[in-house]
């Protein structure tokens, strides 16, 4: 069975730095070995959706959907609902192998099995940080929340499962891709959420804020609950690496607290190798398969519940 997975988005991307990360004190120095490469496998720049008509099309429609009904009342109920984690029990591993069965054709980057993603992720991060395995692990599950997508996880639909993410209680900032169809969510006129802080407070904790529902925070509330032992910069790149908005332009950064901003240049070190590590190079799954089970196995109970 092959399942397309339609995750269109649009990203700015901006300049970074080569930085590398200090795991201890979470400092960041400069001089990280990854070289962000000018174009992808097909010879195209990374996240160029206006290279075909069509997919600009698609991806301006999956928005439209997407931002419509994306409201707080919808996302408390999936979290609520999926917070059960009664759907499923299985191992990492099975999870990543289930998701192989996905192709995302709204990739303009790489038309490969989502594990390519993961694991292609996951080594250029281990050939960067080997002392770091937190993050090589990280890296490897990201994006495991896109089960939501399979019958056996209720079989969501595309706008509520992937695409750039975004804060629901609270005003939404013009950052956000196709801000125009924000207007017809019944949020939008809500005194109660239309306004900056909405049902916040300035510095509150981005754990405090209820985020558009989707694969990150699926797989944020299934690791948390299951009692991994990951650091909590982990987590945070779990639940915000589609939180384009504020990392790629710096909104919503006022609810933020300290150790939001300490972890946010965890997510600015992992975000290029989860863009920019996508390549027709295949990854030899069986020859890194031990390690990954290694660090699973340190990380995770070896059957978590979904």
């Amino acid at each position: 069975m092959t399942i397309v997975i339609e995750e269109p988005r649009i990203v700015v991307i901006e300049e970074s730095k080569n930085i590398h990360a200090d795991q201890k004190g979470l400092g960041l120095v400069l001089d990280a070995g990854f070289i962000m490469p000018d174009s992808n496998a097909f010879g195209h720049t990374f996240r160029d959706y206006d290279a075909e008509s069509e997919r600009k099309k698609t991806v301006e429609e999956f928005y439209r959907i997407n931002h419509i009904n994306q409201s707080f009342d919808f996302v408390k109920r999936m979290r609520e609902e999926y917070g059960k984690l009664n759907r499923v029990e299985m191992s990492i591993w099975e999870s990543i192998e289930l998701l192989n069965e996905f192709v995302d054709e709204s990739d303009p980057d790489l038309d490969e099995p989502q594990i390519e993603h993961l694991l292609q992720t996951a080594e250029a991060i281990r050939k960067d940080y080997p002392d770091e395995d937190w993050l090589h692990l990280t890296g490897l599950i990201h994006d495991l929340g896109k089960v939501l997508l399979h019958e056996s996880f209720g079989q969501l639909p595309q706008w509520a499962v992937v695409g750039d993410t975004f804060p629901v209680g609270c005003a939404y900032d013009e950052s956000n891709v196709h801000y125009k169809y924000f207007k017809e969510n019944p949020d939008y006129n809500n005194p109660k959420y239309n306004t900056k802080f909405g049902i916040y407070s300035e510095g509150c904790g981005l754990n405090n804020v209820f985020m558009s529902w989707g694969h990150d925070d699926y797989m944020y509330l299934v690791a948390k609950e299951n009692k991994t032992t990951l650091p909590s910069a982990a987590l945070f790149i779990i639940r915000y690496h589609s939180f384009y908005p504020l990392h790629n332009h710096g909104a919503y950064e006022y609810l933020m607290n300290d150790e939001d901003k300490e972890n946010l240049k965890w997510l600015h070190v992992f975000n290029k190798y989860d863009l920019y590590s996508k390549s027709k190079v295949r990854i030899d799954v069986e020859k890194v398969k031990p390690y990954y089970l290694s660090l699973i196995e340190k990380y995770f109970p070896a059957k978590l519940r979904w």
